[in-house]
């Protein structure tokens, strides 16, 4: 049974949205949160150039602002390709994260890209949404159609709120899918880390969220049985699970 939130000293918890999103693919979830006694900010990640290929470094300087300005540290969670973003914060500034959360996130080792992540596993049909992707301005950047987003990222979602996300992707760089994050065993590496996988995931296939956790062992996991987007598909079991877990493991390392 959670505790009152009068009896528990308030916590921030930054969240880091994926790629073609925004800050505004955690509204729905973050009362939830809030009702459970985080604390809660959501940033949207600055627009990039076309031919950006410093992309993970800007994202990673401008959530690191956002921890500079808290008072303490605070746990970091990064949904999809946000968790690219997470473990470069935790490189940068691994002081100001209590925590990091993967959220059906991209936990890759140090120099792995998620394209290199594919190749390295045996053959196989991963789906994803790279074929269904638009390609615009000579291929610099991409989009996602509504019927796609609808069909790869929010499947079992409430259909309203599925039209409404899938509505409010916008294009993003190319470049950007294809950075690989650069961390350290002595600064990313003591950070305490959680991984949130989902077992009927259409755009990265629980395979891959696997053999993730397998390259990079030594985080703790939450199962949840959904799709992509756990926060809009199953936000109360997402906040359950996640808030007692974030409870034993900040406990574990204070």
């Amino acid at each position: 049974m959670p505790r009152p939130m009068a009896d528990r000293m308030p916590r921030t918890i930054v969240l880091i949205h994926g790629a073609w999103q925004g800050s505004w693919a955690f509204d729905a979830w973050r009362p939830l949160l809030d009702a459970r006694g985080w604390r809660t900010l959501a940033v949207d990640l600055p627009d990039l150039p076309r031919d950006a290929t410093d992309g993970l470094d800007r994202y990673a300087a401008h959530v690191a602002q956002v921890l500079a300005a808290e008072p303490g540290p605070c746990v970091v969670l990064g949904h999809s390709g946000g968790g690219l973003t997470a473990s470069q914060v935790a490189e940068l500034v691994p002081d100001r994260v209590s925590a990091l959360v993967y959220l059906v996130g991209m936990m890759l080792p140090s120099g792995m890209s998620f394209v290199d992540l594919i190749a390295a596993q045996p053959a196989g049909d991963f789906g994803g949404i790279v074929p269904h992707l638009e390609r615009l301005a000579g291929g610099t950047m991409t989009a996602v159609p509504p019927a796609a987003a609808l069909a790869i990222f929010l499947h079992d979602c409430p259909p309203e709120a599925a039209r409404i996300a899938a509505g409010s992707l916008r294009p993003q760089p190319e470049a950007g899918r294809a950075v690989a994050p650069r961390t350290t065993p002595e600064r990313y590496g003591r950070v305490p880390r959680l991984y949130v996988e989902a077992t009927q995931d259409r755009s990265i296939d629980i395979r891959l969220q696997r053999a993730m956790q397998a390259l990079s062992p030594g985080a703790a996991t939450i199962t949840l049985d959904c799709g992509h987007v756990p926060q809009l598909a199953v936000p109360e079991l997402l906040t359950d699970r996640l808030c007692d877990a974030l409870d034993r493991l900040l406990q574990a390392n204070t």
